[in-house]
């Protein structure tokens, strides 16, 4: 039987940066501030979530201008909410992504979801990119009091999907999902055309993937393939 392949989201199944640029920019704008971050050239914070996009916003603010305390605990929520009202405005699926997951499933691989990306805002943003129905499990920051890299959601989202975690891999774009494989005892991928491209092969990943083409015969690498046994074809023929 084959394996389980578990699934960062933010910046490895989908380029969302700039969408969450732009939630936290409502925040600044809304403060008279302008727009502080910016969609490109800020990408690689926008994954390293909301509150991170709002303290590198407020550490350019000029020194004479005054914030309030406690401003970034003000600020999240009302970034979680406009987020949340816009959360597939600018964000697109990476190419070869609905190819792979089809080819997975079809090598009878079980999918699951790992993020750090609240679990509510993931279900809407993978519902809406088309793709929920084909994974088995999703764990996001808050369906357990602890997060990536705690192996502790990783080893849940592979439960879910009713996987073994010795039979599955991870594949992320992050030192938190290289963290999070190492906790776990699993092999990690990475991809190398997230945030940080090529360069982020510095974390020395088990597998680096330059496009989705590449991850089903990864797969079968490492997890090897669902091969039907006579008696299955017999079971399938049985009405």
């Amino acid at each position: 039987m084959a394996g389980t392949v578990v699934f960062d989201l933010d910046g490895t199944l989908a380029d969302t940066s700039a969408d969450l640029i732009a939630a936290a920019n409502s925040c600044f704008e809304a403060r008279g501030l302008g727009p502080l971050l910016d969609p490109v050239a800020d990408a690689l914070i926008a994954f390293h979530g909301g509150r991170a996009m709002l303290r590198a916003g407020y550490g350019r603010v000029p020194q004479d201008v005054l914030l309030p305390p406690g401003a970034e605990e003000e600020d999240y929520p009302r970034l979680l909410d406009f987020y949340g009202s816009n959360i597939a405005v600018h964000t697109r699926l990476y190419p070869g992504v609905e190819a792979a997951l089809e080819q997975l499933a079809s090598d009878g691989h079980r999918l699951a979801i790992c993020t750090n990306k609240p679990e509510g805002l993931a279900e809407s943003l993978l519902r809406q990119l088309g793709i929920r129905d084909i994974f088995a499990a999703l764990i996001g920051a808050d369906t357990l009091p602890v997060r990536k890299p705690d192996p502790r959601p990783y080893r849940a989202a592979v439960a879910a999907a009713n996987g073994e975690v010795s039979a599955s891999f991870l594949l992320g774009d992050t030192e938190t999902d290289r963290k999070t494989a190492t906790a776990a005892g699993v092999r990690i991928a990475l991809v190398g055309f997230g945030p940080e491209g090529a360069a982020i092969s510095r974390l020395t990943p088990d597998a680096l993937i330059g496009h989705y083409d590449e991850l089903p015969e990864l797969a079968r690498s490492w997890l090897g393939k669902y091969e039907a046994l006579p008696h299955d074809l017999q079971a399938s023929r049985e009405y």
